[in-house]
This record gives structure tokens, C-alpha cells and sequence, in this order.
């Protein structure tokens, strides 16, 4: 068995009497330490069950098979401590906490982990060694980026979420962004998955899931994942 395994994911909302299929009996495998690229254009899917993923939300029917663990048989405290315990968030916008200081932002993620790593090393390590007593109001949107990145890291998370990570910054930031989650996942032997509707950065994944009308209609290996410092969009 695969690392996750998404298992004829069905995911529906009503609004209404009209119902809305945004996963329909959706199936993708992932291996741990892979870096996996989710492409798809807006209203495919992605978030939706990257938010599946996360516990952010739970599944109409089907299974989400995580480390041997189904999280769609979790009850409510065990969704909370998965989250707080497996999994890594980062999202477009970097939600930090405006009157904490970058190293105070990290520590307050991590007090309630299990197995934390250290959050000045983690912050040394995306490139903030100089920048840790500074506020988000006195960082670039990058520099914001790497403080929730390290966030994300520095939990120690088995599985590092990432929506539309650079969906917000320049091209130039949003490569080195992109190297980052790169490295991470290499260095730290981390299984990170990136969504990102950019289809010109699918040669820097371990694996490639295509998403078309609320499922997966593509899925691709690369056996020889490309630097994203290579890769030109």
C-alpha cells in the first residue's frame, strides 16, 4: 500500500436543493518523500481535496488512507490531533500573526506539537537567520512566505500541504519559494504536495496528479524530477 491512498473520493455540497459534485469518486496514490505537483485550472478540485487531506474538511464518501491510517474514520478530537501532530499548512496568504515577531510566529506553532524541531534552526535554514525580531509588516511577501513555511516545517509534520504557495509573489520570490519546498523535501525526506494550476512547473514532482472536473484524470511519475532553478515559466 501507497503512502496515501484517495479512494473513490466523493465529495458533494448543497446549496440549496442543488447539489455540487467537487470530487467525484476521485483515486491517486502518493509515496512518502515524494514532492507531488496537484495541476488543474480553478474550480477542478484541487483544494478541495487537498483540504480532504489536511482534515480541513471530510469526505462525502470514499477513503483517505494516510500512513496506514483512514482519516475519514476519525472522530473529532482525533481530526484535531491529526492535524496538529501529521500535518503542515501553507497557503497563498501567509497568516501570520501580525503582533508576533517571524521566531514568535514559529514558537506559537509548535507548542503544541508532539515532536517539534527547533524554530531558529528551521528559520536558518529558509534563508531568516537575520530577520527572526522583525513583524511581518517590516517583511517582504517573501520573506512572509518563508516565516510560514518554517511554520509548517518546524512542526515536523508528516505531510506538508501547500496551496497556491506562490500565488502572491513575483516570479523571482515565487521561484525561490518554490526551491525551498524543493529542498525540504529532499533534505528533510518530507512528502510534500503543492497545488498550483501553473502547469510549467510540473517537471520539478516526483509525481504529477492532473485534475479535470472534480477528479483525477492524469497521473504521471518522473523519475528525473527537474531543479525548479531549470525551469522557466
Amino acid at each position: 500500500m501507497s503512502y496515501i491512498e484517495f479512494k473513490n473520493v466523493v465529495k458533494e455540497y448543497k446549496m440549496g436543493e442543488v447539489t455540487i459534485k467537487a470530487l467525484d469518486k476521485t483515486n491517486f496514490s502518493i509515496e512518502k518523500g515524494e514532492l507531488v505537483v496537484i495541476v488543474g485550472p480553478s474550480g477542478a478540485g484541487k483544494t478541495t481535496a487537498l483540504n480532504i487531506l489536511g482534515g480541513m474538511d471530510s469526505a462525502t464518501s470514499g477513503d483517505v488512507i494516510i500512513d496506514n491510517k483512514n482519516i475519514t474514520k476519525l472522530k473529532n478530537k482525533e481530526i484535531i490531533k491529526y492535524r496538529r501532530e501529521d500535518i503542515g499548512f501553507v497557503f497563498q496568504f501567509y497568516n501570520l500573526v501580525q503582533n508576533l515577531t517571524a521566531i514568535e510566529n514559529v514558537e506559537l506553532a509548535v507548542q503544541i506539537c508532539k515532536k517539534p524541531l527547533n524554530p531558529k534552526e528551521i528559520l536558518k535554514k529558509v534563508g531568516l537567520e537575520k530577520r527572526m525580531n522583525n513583524f511581518p509588516s517590516q517583511l517582504s511577501g517573501g520573506e512572509q512566505q518563508r516565516v510560514a513555511i518554517a511554520r509548517a516545517i518546524a512542526k515536523n509534520p508528516k505531510l506538508l500541504l501547500c496551496d497556491e504557495p506562490t500565488g502572491a509573489l513575483d516570479y523571482k520570490t515565487g521561484k525561490q519559494i518554490l526551491q525551498l519546498l524543493q529542498d525540504t523535501c529532499r533534505k528533510e525526506k518530507m512528502t510534500v504536495i503543492i497545488i498550483t494550476h501553473n502547469a510549467a512547473l510540473t517537471p520539478m514532482a516526483d509525481r504529477v496528479i492532473h485534475f479535470k472536473n472534480g477528479t483525477a484524470s492524469n497521473i504521471e511519475t518522473n523519475e528525473n524530477p527537474i531543479p525548479i532553478s531549470e525551469i522557466e515559466w
